[in-house]
């Protein structure tokens, strides 16, 4: 959560543009019909049907102040009936998700447990939905050598998928080599070492690169208009870890306009869960 005083989109729009997100690229119909899904299954179970008229409100300001244009006709309509015959563009799912999740996190409340709640619930259900639609072969825990193997590969095949896809224009990179320094400490962590820390009930970390994510200037912009964003594909990569048994995040003083937009870094914090509390 960050902290200080909210700001008006108007006014984040202004301080942090980014220029290379006004030349857009497509978005492939796979990753527009799971993720379109995932959002709007789970904004039914916070806002009415009529609150899509905030939805609508927010796209046009949203376009007119960080894409200096009108959205196109029908663009909300068609996302709304996933009808992705038409191709839809980075710029087109950066405003709707921004709209449909600053809707969504204004009926939540202030309450940043739920609006948290609600970023992970998305995420579960487009995992879920890519999980099956790449035939990802999962271990059920991350208990040896050999389930870790699978639990990389598993993580390569959702980056490539994003890539392919368009959610990341260039890049995807999930390492487990780690070394940086991070709150006044030195992190040195060699891939082969995490089955151990894990099992010994210690963290492990891993680095998460993203070439030029679609949403990041609609994250920074909902992190700093309503202190939350959504973080599309690190709400689904912690799903994949939660059925894998671990809990795993980005380190909670992430702050998306500290980094530049050809290279999002997230340092990320893993341990195993007890299977217990399953």
């Amino acid at each position: 959560m960050i902290h200080g005083v909210m700001k008006s989109l108007a006014e984040v729009a202004e301080e942090q543009p980014y220029p290379d997100y006004q030349a857009w690229w497509p978005l492939g119909a796979a990753f527009l019909s799971m993720m379109q899904q995932a959002v709007k299954t789970t904004w039914r179970e916070v806002c009415s049907e009529n609150e899509i008229e905030n939805v609508v409100r927010y796209t046009t300001e949203y376009f007119k102040l960080v894409y200096h244009k009108a959205p196109r006709e029908n663009l909300n309509v068609d996302f709304h009936a996933q009808n992705f015959i038409s191709r839809f563009f980075s710029g087109e799912f950066d405003a709707l998700s921004y709209a449909y999740f600053r809707s969504a996190f204004e009926a939540i409340g202030n309450d940043t447990s739920g609006r948290r709640k609600f970023t992970q619930v998305v995420g579960r259900r487009f995992f879920n939905a890519m999980k099956a639609h790449l035939s990802l072969d999962m271990p059920a825990g991350l208990n040896s050598a050999s389930d870790f193997e699978r639990l990389k590969f598993a993580i390569d095949n959702l980056g490539a998928f994003l890539v392919e896809e368009g959610y990341l224009r260039d890049s995807f990179a999930f390492t487990f080599n780690v070394l940086i320094h991070h709150q006044g400490k030195k992190i040195e962590q060699n891939e082969t070492q995490v089955p151990g820390l894990l099992e010994a009930g210690n963290t492990a970390y891993a680095l998460y690169r993203m070439g030029y994510p679609v949403i990041l200037p609609s994250a920074v912009y909902l992190y700093h208009t309503v202190g939350e964003a959504q973080h599309h594909s690190s709400r689904t990569i912690e799903e994949l870890f939660k059925q894998v048994n671990c809990k795993a995040s980005e380190t909670a003083d992430f702050d998306p306009a500290g980094y530049p937009a050809d290279e999002v870094v997230e340092l990320w914090e893993i341990d195993k869960l007890i299977q217990e509390n399953r």
